[in-house]
C-alpha cells in the first residue's frame, strides 16, 4: 500500500456537527510515550458516535474538527517509549478515541495509550473484535466491578438485545447467574439464543414479570441500559437488598422504590478514563478478562451483516440513526 510508504493517512473528518464526513489525507500520527501506533483494520460504530456527530453528546466532549470512532481493532506497527506490553505485529483491540479530543478510529492509523488496549481474541475477526470494546467495558464495569455478579444470582438485563445488553447477558451467564432480559417481542429469538429468558416489556408490567419470573421476590441484580422510565422500572424490579446498575442514569428519578427495598444503585460512565486520563489501565484489564471469556466461547458479538468501507462511514452511521441496524455496525478500514 502506498500509505505504508509515506507519512500521511486517509481519515474521515467531521468539520461541523450534523454534517457529512469529509474523506481526506492528513498526517499520520506518531506513537508518543506510553502509546502504540495501530494500523486500524476495523472501526466499531456505537450509537454514541452518531450522537457525537449530531452535536447531541455534550458529555463526550469532542471538539471539532475531529475524527470520530470510539472502538478499533488493528495491528501494532510501532511502540512509543515506555511500552512493554505490545510489540509491532501484535493484533489488538480497544476503546481508544473519538472523545475528549482524542483521535478516533475512522482513519487508517491511530496513536493510542497502550493501557487502553488488549490483545485481540484469537477466535475473532478484526470486525468482530472492533464491535466489542465500548459495550463490553460498559457491561463489565456494571456487572462485575460495581455489582459483583455471582453464580446463582438472578439478573435482569433491560434492553438485552442491544449493544451493551447482549454482552451483559453473556457476561452474567459466564459468571453463573440466571438471566432474564427485556426487549421488544421481535427480539425474543435473539434473547433466547443468548441464553436469557425473554420478557416483552410492552406486553407485561413490571409487577407481572417480577411475579412470573421471581415469584414476586424481585431480581438480585438489574442492569438498565436504556435509562429514563426503564431505570424507574428497574427500581421496582430489584429485590430487597438487591442492586441496580445503569449506564444511562442521567435523568431525574424517584428513589423511594429503591430505598424501600434497601437496595443499592451504581452508575457507569465508561468514557471517564478517556475524558480525564484517570483509570485507563482498568479498561485494558477488562478487555484482557473479556478475551479469556471470548476464547472460552462464552462471549461473542452480534454483528449486522452489512459491510461498510471507510468511504461509506456516513452510511454506517445512517444504519444506526435510521433504526435498521440488526447487531453491531462495523466499518472496514483495512482490507
Amino acid at each position: 500500500m502506498a500509505h505504508e510508504l509515506n507519512t500521511t493517512m486517509r481519515a474521515q473528518v467531521l468539520e461541523a456537527y450534523d454534517a457529512p464526513f469529509r474523506l481526506t489525507d492528513i498526517a499520520r500520527p506518531v506513537a508518543g510515550p506510553g502509546q502504540v501506533l495501530v494500523r486500524i483494520a476495523a472501526s466499531g460504530v456505537n450509537p454514541l458516535d452518531t450522537k457525537i456527530r449530531a452535536g447531541a453528546a455534550a458529555h463526550a466532549k469532542q471538539p471539532l474538527p475531529a475524527i470520530l470512532g470510539i472502538d478499533l481493532a488493528g495491528e501494532v506497527v510501532a511502540v512509543g517509549p515506555g511500552v512493554a506490553a505490545f510489540k509491532p505485529g501484535d493484533q489488538v483491540y480497544g476503546m481508544t478515541g473519538g472523545v475528549g479530543g482524542r483521535q478516533g478510529s475512522l482513519a487508517e492509523y491511530a496513536a493510542v495509550e497502550a493501557d487502553l488496549l488488549a490483545h485481540k481474541p484469537a477466535n475473532l475477526t478484526m470486525r468482530e473484535a472492533a464491535a466489542l470494546p465500548l459495550v463490553t467495558i460498559t457491561a463489565w464495569e456494571g456487572l462485575v466491578d460495581r455489582a459483583k455478579v455471582q453464580a446463582g444470582q438472578t439478573v435482569l438485563v433491560q434492553g438485552g438485545a442491544g449493544g451493551v445488553g447482549h454482552v451483559a447477558v453473556q457476561i452474567a451467564r459466564a459468571f453463573g447467574a440466571t438471566v432474564w432480559a427485556t426487549d421488544s417481542a421481535d427480539k425474543k429469538a435473539v434473547l433466547e439464543q443468548l441464553g436469557a429468558s425473554p420478557i416483552d416489556y410492552r406486553a407485561e408490567s413490571v409487577e407481572d414479570y417480577v411475579g412470573r419470573s421471581t415469584q414476586g421476590r424481585g431480581f438480585d441484580l438489574v442492569y438498565d441500559t436504556a435509562g429514563g422510565p426503564v431505570l424507574d422500572a428497574s427500581f421496582k424490579a430489584v429485590r430487597r437488598f438487591g442492586h441496580v446498575v445503569s449506564s444511562l442514569g442521567w435523568g431525574t428519578h424517584a428513589l423511594a422504590p429503591l430505598s424501600f427495598r434497601a437496595a443499592t444503585y451504581s452508575g457507569v460512565f465508561t468514557l471517564l478514563p478517556m475524558l480525564t486520563g484517570e483509570g485507563m489501565p482498568a479498561h485494558g484489564e477488562i478487555l484482557r478478562h473479556a478475551t479469556a471469556l471470548i476464547e472460552a466461547g462464552k462471549l461473542l458479538p452480534r454483528l449486522d451483516p452489512r459491510r461498510f468501507s471507510l468511504e461509506q462511514a456516513g452510511d454506517a452511521h445512517a444504519a444506526i440513526t435510521d433504526g435498521t441496524a440488526n447487531g453491531k455496525i462495523v466499518v472496514d478500514i483495512a482490507v
